[in-house]
């Protein structure tokens, strides 16, 4: 079986690898990189249509290069593949694409990977295969009586296949969210189940973006700056307990570190559900061969229902022993690796700060990148 040698190993070229890897060659550190698919940041190619990023582009590009100045604030998502293009152009990042890292495990003093393309030697493996890596797909009662069709979100692309039928989004995150706006700015009948209280915040106030004013509004002393973004919240979202949503009381800032579950960044669909474009239902119980029946006994007849329920970073399916590494979300907790997982590094997977994924991403590999570089002097 043929075997590579290599100091350094990225798993996943997508934006978390690529920043692992523009850092290594900033700093001379050798390296090789794999993908299971046959594109530099797959998943960007392939998401829906309208999106484009919730974070602004200063606080959203990778380590050394900018976006181009005629991007806009917000990139979207054609934009950004192509950036990350041309990024790996730039630093001379070359993936060995169509390879699946199937296992990693300790041998000695080196970290084994298995791959469906041979096997790699690797001192150092910096797993980038970010937390959104499998679709989370929960089954409910009486599911295959359901005569309609069932789809998880990631292969929504546009609304034009739901003209004339009835969609239920299921889950009202940042994607149910949008995916619901999407369909209901196109005329189509669409519903959304929401099971829990929302955390719903405005992307920009007064064309200022919320993003850049929470992270100013985190310094004010005593927390009047989070008092401030309450009262702002009241006046811009409101009330939509008449609309079958009820409003959490827990801060955004702490939910998202406790959590690592970001509020739903509000576009316009809150719009769209006060003037009845989008209608909101509650949790489902189970199917019926039309539609759904919700938990207070209510049966929804629908065509289409999308699985907006999010994903899971499931590294255990190929990390070969991960007692200890993983948090109750089951993501990894550091972004070093220690003791048994000493030489394991982790990016892409904290969640848990202001800023978006993307933030957290220059962040990691930075200390990744001078962790590796301090130990190889």
């Amino acid at each position: 079986m043929d075997v590579r040698r290599t100091k350094n190993l990225i798993i996943g070229a997508g934006p978390s690898g690529l920043a692992v890897a523009g850092r290594f060659r900033k700093q001379n550190i050798p390296f090789e990189i794999i993908e299971q698919t046959d594109k530099i940041a797959w998943s960007w190619h392939n998401h829906y249509d309208r999106l484009l990023l919730h974070t602004v582009k200063e606080l959203s590009h990778l380590p050394y290069l900018e976006f181009p100045v005629d991007y806009p604030r917000y990139v979207p998502k054609a934009k950004l593949a192509a950036y990350y293009e041309k990024y790996a152009e730039h630093f001379d990042i070359r993936p060995c694409f169509n390879t699946t890292a199937n296992s990693v495990k300790k041998e000695e003093d080196y970290w084994g990977v298995d791959t469906n393309n041979g096997s790699y030697k690797a001192h150092n493996v910096i797993i980038a295969t970010g937390i959104n890596r499998t679709p989370f797909i929960p089954i409910w009662e009486n599911q295959s009586d359901f005569l309609g069709a069932i789809m998880h979100s990631r292969n929504y692309k546009n609304a034009l296949p739901f003209k004339g039928k009835k969609v239920l989004v299921v889950g009202m995150g940042n994607t149910g969210a949008e995916l619901a706006l999407d369909l209901s700015k196109h005329d189509i009948d669409v519903s959304i189940s929401v099971r829990s209280p929302l955390l719903i915040v405005p992307r920009d106030i007064n064309g200022r973006p919320v993003q850049i004013t929470a992270k100013k509004l985190e310094k004010l002393p005593f927390g009047l700056g989070r008092w401030i973004g309450k009262q702002v919240r009241k006046i811009v979202i409101g009330d939509l307990s008449k609309h079958g949503i009820s409003i959490s009381k827990k801060d955004p800032i702490d939910h998202l570190k406790q959590t690592g579950k970001t509020p739903v960044i509000d576009l316009g669909t809150v719009r769209q559900i006060k003037s009845g474009k989008i209608k909101v239902v509650g949790d489902i119980n189970s199917f019926y061969e039309k539609g759904v029946k919700l938990r207070d006994g209510t049966k929804i007849s629908v065509d289409v229902v999308i699985l907006a329920t999010g994903y899971r970073a499931k590294v255990e399916q190929f990390i070969e022993n991960t007692d200890g590494l993983l948090d109750s979300y089951g993501v990894p907790k550091n972004v070093i690796g220690t003791g048994i997982h000493q030489g394991l590094y982790f990016v892409g997977f904290d969640n848990y700060k202001l800023g978006g994924i993307l933030g957290t991403v220059v962040n990691d590999s930075k200390i990744i990148a001078d962790d590796i570089f301090r130990k190889s002097i």
